[in-house]
């Protein structure tokens, strides 16, 4: 009985692993292909209609304006390709701003795009009209423009609000109307940057500030005509909360931006310096040794005059002579400014 029951499991174990190895030997059937689909006959190709809202580029778009849209322009805006029509050269000349490049080729909003018409108005009006300065209620920017300066300015400020026009609302050019297009030009490049009226800074600052150009043609003066500096090194056209437009808190601070080494702190120190260093000098320029408003030594002797020198400058006395000899005061009070030598309560060393 028990060599049947050995002999029947050793015959269904053999069975179970030839169904085994047949399974894993032969390969499934493979999937009957997929039908392809009826070719279609050739024909042309079929068209896309684009979305709602969307548009399509202008064909065969003039050089130097970037494509524009079949989109209609907001109303009362005719494009600039109706401006260019009329005002050729005007276009011309802006196109090779830096605003022109920005306005007709890079837009970067609705706003930029509509170029012409972003700071002159709607052109519907003026267009209807036949044309003609200021026709159409178009701002034209001249000076002659009814326009209110106020009404200009804002055209501008709708754009350049950051930086240095922050505080240019309250400020001495705006209280006396002083027009952006007094001192910029947009329309063509007459200067390397900023797009001045002028060549440089100081032929636009001193259009109107004659007295301080002047003073820039001294024989002792701030570098201005060599190009080293400029009016906007010290000060902001566009409005600061400092007396004179100065870009730092005070004069002094305007003054150690470059001149750090009169800063100090001193151990003595000459009263008039940390007071304003315009006490003493004219920073726009002087005909004196280092821009001082006076010749030495008669401006120490403006408030040193009972001091135990003679008071009496260029005396014919040889005890007045022998103290303004070469450098006068500084020639003994060499460290003027302030000094840090235990014995330097008189600037003599």
């Amino acid at each position: 009985m028990s060599g049947k029951l050995w002999t029947t499991l050793v015959t269904s174990l053999c069975g179970a692993g030839i169904v085994l190895l047949v399974a894993v030997l032969v390969p499934p059937p493979s999937p009957a292909p997929a039908q392809n689909p009826p070719a279609t006959p050739p024909g042309p190709a079929p068209t896309q209609t684009p979305p709602a809202g969307a548009s399509e580029p202008a064909k065969d778009a003039p050089p130097g304006v970037a494509p524009q849209t079949t989109e209609a322009h907001p109303s009362g805006y005719m494009g600039v390709e109706v401006c260019k029509a009329c005002h050729e050269e005007q276009f011309q000349k802006f196109s090779h701003t830096k605003m022109g490049r920005l306005f007709l080729l890079q837009p970067r909003n609705g706003g930029e795009r509509l170029a012409c018409e972003k700071c002159h108005g709607p052109g519907q009006k003026h267009v209807e009209a036949g044309g003609g300065k200021g026709v159409g209620g178009m701002i034209s920017f001249a000076k002659n423009d009814p326009t209110p300066i106020e009404q200009r300015n804002a055209m501008c400020l709708t754009c350049h609000t950051k930086g240095n026009r922050v505080f240019w609302k309250g400020s001495a050019h705006n209280a006396r109307d002083v027009a952006c297009t007094n001192c910029h030009v947009v329309m063509e490049d007459r200067s390397p940057r900023s797009q001045l009226a002028m060549a440089t800074e100081i032929e636009t600052c001193g259009g109107c500030h004659l007295q301080k150009r002047a003073s820039t043609m001294r024989t002792s003066h701030m570098p201005l005509r060599e190009g080293k500096m400029t009016c906007s090194s010290c000060h902001n056209p566009h409005g600061t909360v400092t007396p004179a437009l100065l870009k730092e808190i005070s004069l002094n601070d305007t003054c150690y931006r470059c001149h750090a080494e009169k800063r100090g702190p001193f151990l003595w120190t000459h009263a008039p310096v940390p007071e304003s260093c315009a006490n003493c000098h004219d920073p726009h320029g002087s005909n004196n040794d280092n821009m001082l408003r006076v010749a030495k030594p008669r401006l120490c002797q403006q408030c040193h005059i009972e001091s135990r020198h003679p008071t009496n400058p260029y005396g014919r006395d040889n005890s007045s002579q022998k103290f303004v000899l070469g450098r006068s005061c500084v020639s003994c009070h060499a460290n003027i400014h302030g000094s840090n030598h235990p014995g330097g309560h008189a600037f003599t060393r």
